[in-house]
């Protein structure tokens, strides 16, 4: 049945919404997980999942073909299982057949209905199509074709093999979404999302409060057969102050707090990044690698002549101590990076020997450039935004020892990528947060087939022989022999000293004392489904 009359949806989502109400104060709150976002949702169309916090809201309403667990292997989700071709370039996905949507009248007298192969041809047609300009387009660039061999049989067929396509699958914007939903609400589908998830959507006021209830017809179980999810019900509020947040944490009102901010960290945090005794018997925190390298990236195509030579970008990276910098100003949180650009958490993490703290080399490296050039002052100018400050000045000051002179622009965040990406900063402060847990996911922005402002080569580095190497990796499926040339490329990045790697970010969670099964992993994807609350006693 499709409605043809809005009023009438109106009238009977009204209905709901008291019939909700109603139904609410029949649970016990302890059964509600509580969480703070710092900056609004703007969607919860997966296609247009492209930041970490919506990425969290619709990984509760939505499922794809596959998942990632938190050790980053790829696991049946709707597809239940698969088969790939000899030559990598097929995919076939077997499809669950008790996948259903969220109950809604636009479905009909049922007011659900099964997901079937269709419905992920309709998904990624849409993902594709100009006209709805998806954030999350380009994760089907190596796609030709896709197709439903039948209601449960899914095939892709890819331009070429791409050994970390099942890694793209997993993201949220490959996610299976109802046509009848999509085109009655049009545009404002983004405000009333309708998934397979184990929560579903129940209210959002913008800026103020978002609200999931659990789907009682959720498909996935827990080892001992019982239905997932355990909570009732997701709460998220938007307070902007970050402090104001760990107030409510404190206090109780919060069951959740992730990373780690300025503002408080001294009060909860050890100068070793241990919890203080203080909140000891009261929260309980988790730590792991997080798939994010923060970075100083150098542009060789820049007018500071001094960024051009290679002994200014080694002194540079040899003139400060990345393991004070951590320990002083991050208390703790993140691991120095000592090592290459591909962070830790990663299989292909480059253990090589990176640039460590050498002073005096960095001081011969200076001089022997001015030697060179005659340039008897040299410098540079590290921009970067507010949030960064501390780190840069703490360079500032330690490679100013060198006798290279150091410079800080401090730039809001939507200028400092605007001019990052159209060449007008020579030194910039950048993070690279890995979209899928493969290194080819760092190493593709030094290709030199993507120079900005067309591509995110944002350094200009060109090798042909970083380029050969690149384009051979994206074609073995061999996971063993992959990650060794991944290593090697890696390798060849961090000898033209076009990056200074700063650390090797973590992720850090707090929970309140009666929170179990919340998990952690490298790419900081919040799941709730197993996710259980006991009651305070």
């Amino acid at each position: 049945m499709v409605l043809k009359n809005k009023y009438w949806l109106i009238v009977i989502g009204c209905f709901l919404v008291v019939s909700c109400k109603n139904k609410t104060s029949k649970y016990n709150d302890n059964q509600v997980f509580r969480f703070n976002e710092h900056a609004n949702i703007t969607t919860l169309d997966p296609a247009f999942a492209k930041d970490l916090r919506t990425i969290w809201a619709t990984n509760q309403l939505f499922n794809g073909l596959v998942q990632l667990d938190d050790r980053l292997e790829v696991q049946p989700d709707i597809a239940i299982s698969w088969e790939i071709s000899e030559d990598g370039k097929t995919y076939a996905f077997n499809l669950r057949k008790d996948v259903k949507f969220h109950r809604h009248i636009l479905f009909g007298k049922d007011s659900t209905r099964t997901v079937v192969a269709n419905d992920f041809v309709y998904s990624f047609n849409r993902l594709i199509d100009s006209d709805i300009a998806a954030s999350g387009k380009w994760v089907l660039d190596f796609v030709d074709t896709f197709e439903a061999k039948n209601d449960s049989t899914f095939v892709i067929n890819l331009k070429q093999s791409f050994p970390p396509f099942l890694s793209l699958l997993s993201m949220k914007y490959c996610s299976v979404v109802p046509k009848e939903a999509v085109d009655y609400f049009g545009s404002t589908f983004r405000a009333n999302p309708i998934g397979t998830g184990p929560f579903q959507f129940k209210l959002w006021v913008e800026n103020t409060k978002l609200v999931f209830r659990k789907n009682n017809e959720y498909f996935e179980k827990d080892e001992k057969g019982n239905r997932l999810p355990y909570l009732e019900a997701v709460a998220i509020t938007f307070l902007p102050d970050k402090q104001s947040e760990f107030l409510q944490f404190i206090q109780g009102n919060l069951d959740f707090m992730s990373s780690i901010d300025a503002s408080y960290k001294d009060d909860l945090l050890t100068t070793d990044g241990k919890l203080k005794d203080a909140h000891k018997g009261k929260i309980n925190m988790v730590s792991g690698p997080y798939l994010n390298t923060e970075y100083l990236g150098i542009y060789l195509d820049a007018a500071e002549k001094e960024v051009n030579s290679i002994k200014i970008r080694k002194a540079l990276n040899y003139g400060f101590d990345r393991v004070k910098m951590i320990q002083y100003l991050r208390n703790g949180i993140g691991t120095p990076a000592v090592n290459g650009f591909i962070p830790k958490g990663l299989p292909s993490f480059n253990n090589m020997k990176g640039y460590t703290y050498q002073p005096e080399k960095a001081k011969q490296l200076v001089q022997e450039y001015i030697q060179e050039t005659g340039n008897t002052n040299p410098s540079i100018t590290i921009s970067t935004n507010s949030q960064y400050l501390d780190l840069c000045e703490y360079i500032q000051r330690e490679v100013g020892k060198t006798g290279l002179e150091v410079k800080i622009d401090v730039l809001p965040p939507s200028t400092l990528r605007q001019t990052k990406v159209n060449g007008k900063l020579s030194i910039f402060r950048g993070s690279w947060v890995a979209d899928y847990p493969d290194a080819e996911n760092y190493l593709f922005i030094f290709h030199s087939k993507n120079f900005s402002p067309n591509g995110p080569n944002y350094t200009h580095y060109s090798s042909k022989q970083f380029d050969a190497m690149y384009e051979k990796s994206i074609q073995i499926t061999d996971n063993f022999k992959r990650r060794a040339l991944y290593q090697k490329m890696d390798s060849l990045v961090m000898e033209s000293s076009v990056i200074v790697p700063l650390y090797y970010d973590e992720v850090v969670r707090f929970t309140q004392k009666n929170v179990s099964g919340l998990g952690i992993n490298p790419t900081n994807l919040l799941t709730l489904k197993r996710v259980k609350k006991a009651k305070i006693k």
